[in-house]
């Protein structure tokens, strides 16, 4: 796939990129700041960006406020957010922009290349993919429960393993349940929040939509 890179520190972008290229992907731009990404994408239409949250020149929001422009603007274009930190505000809006092609990954915590290379190939496939620590903090943090208030214990975790990016079967061994168990707890869970099988958006997606909003 054709990719852009974002990220201000010299080493790291040009160990993505190689990473990214022995994979077999072509690098068609990698920039150091917002706005070189804003116009890369713009210009060359990649399949997907890796972004760095905070670059040049306050090095505080600048790359997720241009990934949400990104998803606002070119919603073909998949959106891997790779970050030290976990913005809150910044990863709620982003996820909740859009059904898929999104990532948000914690540097620290990307420990395999074959699982880096994995998300990547999600997320530029239409998944979503959230490390765990996001999807905690964004529940720990949250301040409204009422949308969840009708789930049990067991239908919660299981929710929270759907929007780390779990499958059915990666939850089941997670959580020492059989495939069927975890598929009960999530037609339940649809049915709680009135998605119906004849809703025409992925109902798993607008599950996870919910979890995070509540």
């Amino acid at each position: 796939m054709r990719i852009v890179i974002a990220e201000d520190n010299v080493l790291l972008r040009e160990g993505i990129s190689r990473l990214l290229a022995d994979a077999g992907h072509e690098i068609v731009a990698a920039v150091a700041e917002a706005q070189g990404l804003l116009s890369a994408v713009a210009g060359l239409h990649p399949d997907l960006a890796v972004v760095d949250v905070r670059m040049p020149p306050t090095f505080t929001d600048e790359g997720i406020r241009a990934a949400t422009l990104i998803r606002e603007q070119n919603p073909d274009v998949g959106v891997l957010v790779l970050s030290q930190y976990v913005e809150e505000r910044y990863a709620s809006e982003l996820i909740a922009g859009g059904g898929g092609s999104f990532g948000y990954l914690l540097k620290d915590r990307v420990a395999d290349v074959g699982d880096f290379l994995d998300a990547v190939e999600e997320v530029a496939g239409g998944g979503t993919v959230l490390d765990p620590e996001v999807v905690s903090q964004i529940l720990v943090r949250s301040r409204k429960q009422d949308g969840l208030a009708g789930l049990t214990e067991r239908e919660r975790e299981v929710l929270e393993h759907m929007a780390s990016g779990k499958s059915n079967s990666a939850i089941a061994g997670t959580l020492y349940l059989s495939a069927g168990a975890v598929e009960k707890h999530i037609s339940s869970i649809f049915s709680k929040f009135g998605l119906s099988a004849d809703t025409t958006e992925n109902r798993r997606v607008l599950a996870v939509l919910r979890f995070l909003d509540a």
